[in-house]
């Protein structure tokens, strides 16, 4: 079976190409991406009318392109896979329309993806995919959570944030720092040239007893620094960038050790867009080697929002019989959908 999967919730266009196969995992032939960050960089943040807009440029002649790497034709499609959500409802309406117009020209069944099952199942792309049960940590944009996985959508919430993500303390704590968009990166490229134990920085619901997260009240804490260090800011921002990252990680990493304490699970898989991060992969890989647990990442070129995710995604929801495409070409999405109502 040949999935032709395009992503389009955000600022990044991604369309691949996968085939499932009879044992193991579906395999991927291709896959193409373009990132909006260029232009969402005048604006400091995305724009959603101009993303939507810039979807629609884009998806088409990525879907020729993978086509034309993997060695497939159009017609050779099987299933047209899409993200339904979450995501910006015009971005979503993009992937969704153009995938339904092609399933009904093909004459072939779509499936409407859930984006954050798609970075969940995003190892799997990997050489060295996991197996099942495993914990998850989800670190994707506006999302944290830990979740105990026992199969494909067999997904049970263990824990996460009450307020800010992760990825919006980068985000935030970059712009406070002045550091423009993307933030996250950014401050974690400054974050090597500084100390992480230069200000003490607060670690939010570390010791609650709990497998939640908060990360609201330490964007306030580098706010409160930054203003502070007044005209000094500039010459010590890179030790307030890495002390920031330090007490984002910190959490991340115990949070997840004591959501594999919990669970017994010997296995754990970091997916998203902070888990491309330097030194969460280098302190989770340390704090798991002792406890003899093995670790699971996506690519690095596949932790940000890529069209190989949905396809893999599908694939995997389709062999596992978990879902069934459909060919009612009429569709909707749900720019906010939790995975536990999958």
């Amino acid at each position: 079976m040949l999935v032709l999967g395009i992503e389009s919730s955000c600022d990044e266009t991604g369309v691949a190409v996968v085939q499932t196969q009879e044992a193991g995992c579906p395999r991927l032939l291709a896959h193409a991406l373009h990132s909006q960050i260029e232009m969402h960089q005048a604006y400091g943040g995305v724009v959603p009318e101009l993303a939507s807009r810039d979807h629609i440029r884009r998806v088409l002649p990525l879907a020729e392109e993978v086509l034309r790497e993997s060695g497939r034709a159009l017609a050779e499609v099987d299933v047209v896979a899409y993200t339904r959500g979450p995501g910006l409802a015009g971005a979503l309406l993009v992937g969704a329309g153009v995938a339904c117009a092609l399933g009904a020209a093909l004459d072939k069944p779509v499936l409407g993806v859930h984006h954050l099952e798609g970075h969940l199942l995003s190892p799997f792309l990997s050489a060295d995919p996991p197996q099942f049960p495993f914990v998850a940590l989800l670190v994707s944009g506006g999302h944290t959570q830990l979740m105990r996985v026992d199969g494909v959508g067999h997904y049970q919430l263990l824990g996460e944030t009450i307020d800010d993500a992760a990825g919006e303390a980068f985000d935030k704590s970059a712009k406070l720092m002045g550091l423009g968009y993307p933030g996250g990166p950014a401050l974690s490229r400054l974050a090597q040239q500084g100390r992480g134990d230069a200000f003490k920085l607060p670690r939010p619901l570390l010791h609650s007893g709990n497998l939640d997260f908060s990360f609201a009240g330490l964007k306030t804490a580098v706010m409160t620094q930054a203003k502070k260090l007044g005209d000094e800011l500039e010459a010590r921002k890179a030790d307030l960038a890495a002390s920031t990252e330090a007490a984002i990680v910190d959490v991340l990493v115990k949070k997840t050790m004591s959501a594999l304490m919990a669970t017994g699970l010997k296995r754990v898989v970091v997916a998203g867009g902070v888990g491309a991060n330097r030194l969460l992969r280098e302190q989770l890989d340390a704090a798991c080697a002792r406890c003899a647990i093995r670790v699971h990442y996506p690519e690095l070129h596949l932790c940000t929002d890529n069209g190989a995710m949905i396809a893999m995604a599908a694939a995997m929801r389709l062999q596992s019989g978990q879902q069934t495409a459909t060919s009612v070409y009429a569709f909707d999405v749900k720019p906010r959908w939790p995975l536990a109502e999958l």
